[in-house]
């Protein structure tokens, strides 16, 4: 049996709250057999992902697929049209509520295609593991064995998965009753050009001497775009909330850290600053409150979530506040396209997962995708 100790904050999301969930849409269909295969061969691997948990710790055996899979056919097509709260509705609660392990797939053949729903819970890993994961299993998707070239891709993207590499591992058994849901009045998308994006950060660094990545700008856009518009449920200021995946930064991490790896930075504005301050002057802003993200830095902020922990201050360990605070999480890096399972990249691609007074930001090849709640 393979077993591993989590962190003490990580126990927070034992109830399964708060889970990483999206619907993705194939018109071409999935080969289901090869993805039953996949599955199976990651799981001796990706293993904390099929595991259960007790006390501290996630702990495998073995794979079954019964308790990760399911599939089903239906004589109705799948509605590329439908709205987002239909969407949403339908599809939220299609895995059931008997999951035990921390990740489930559920398969929709459709008369037009197929819908994949996987389901991980943030106990097991932040959305980064979610998407590192779902790319190497589309990869090893595309045929029926583990060929010599698999074996070799396969072998650079290895994951490895110690929980409490910067914090020695305690378990006290606390428990916390899971989070108020806060109730979604709008959802929208929008598709921004990756060259006007690029265009954007070269005449920042010319006019303003600043460099600035493309998340700065596409947060700008979002914030000016919801306080311009008065879309937003916030009175005079709000915070603006970034995780920051930090597995680049810390090498005791790494980008094939599978687990929670991210710190959540803040930033301060001020509504009537936004409404007179272009996109250009905002994203300088944000790049300019952002940390250098070291082991030491990520290790103080470790040790105060733990201590609100201790101390039971269970509002001070949400993710944000969706009444004063705005959440924007970058998952472009993970294009859009490498979610290709054999027959090309998702026609459509949903989050079930979602938040008021929250956004993601995606990418195909040529865009940028928005898409934010309030």
């Amino acid at each position: 049996m393979k077993k591993v100790n989590i962190s003490q904050v990580d126990t927070i999301f034992v109830d399964g709250s708060y889970p990483i969930e999206y619907l993705l849409y194939y018109k071409e269909g999935v080969n289901t057999e090869q993805l039953r295969t996949a599955m199976k061969e990651l799981s001796s691997d990706f293993w904390p992902l099929f595991g259960r948990y007790d006390r501290g710790q996630i702990y495998f055996e073995k794979y079954s697929e019964q308790e990760h899979f399911d599939e089903e056919e239906s004589n109705r097509e799948f509605n590329r049209k439908a709205s987002e709260k239909d969407v949403h509705e339908h599809y939220g609660r299609m895995i059931p509520s008997e999951w035990e392990t921390q990740f489930f797939l559920k398969v929709i053949q459709y008369p037009n295609g197929m819908v994949l729903i996987p389901k991980l819970k943030h106990l097991a890993g932040d959305g980064y593991s979610y998407f590192y994961f779902l790319s190497i299993l589309a990869a090893l998707s595309k045929g029926t064995r583990m060929t010599a070239s698999k074996k070799l891709m396969y072998s650079l993207y290895k994951p490895h998965h110690e929980r409490t590499v910067l914090k020695d591992f305690h378990f006290s058994g606390m428990e916390f009753d899971p989070f108020e849901d806060k109730k979604i009045t709008v959802s929208e998308m929008k598709k921004i050009p990756k060259s006007d994006i690029r265009t954007r950060i070269k005449k920042i660094a010319s006019k303003l001497d600043q460099r600035v990545s493309s998340n700065d700008i596409l947060s700008a856009m979002i914030i000016k775009e919801l306080v311009s518009n008065k879309k937003g449920s916030f009175s005079e200021t709000f915070q603006l909330v970034i995780p920051i995946d930090v597995r680049k930064h810390i090498k005791e991490y790494g980008l094939k850290f599978i687990g929670n790896a991210l710190f959540l930075n803040s930033t301060h504005f001020k509504n009537k600053d936004v409404m007179h301050s272009g996109v250009d002057d905002i994203a300088v802003e944000i790049r300019r409150s952002m940390p250098s993200v070291t082991k030491e830095l990520y290790l103080e902020y470790l040790v105060r979530l733990e201590d609100y922990i201790t101390k039971g201050q269970k509002e001070k360990l949400r993710a944000f506040d969706p009444e004063e605070e705005f959440l924007i999480t970058n998952l472009s890096k993970l294009p859009v396209d490498r979610l290709d399972f054999g027959k090309g990249p998702p026609d459509l691609i949903f989050p079930l997962t979602i938040e008021k007074n929250a956004a993601g930001i995606m990418a195909d090849e040529e865009n940028y995708i928005l898409r934010f709640t309030y």
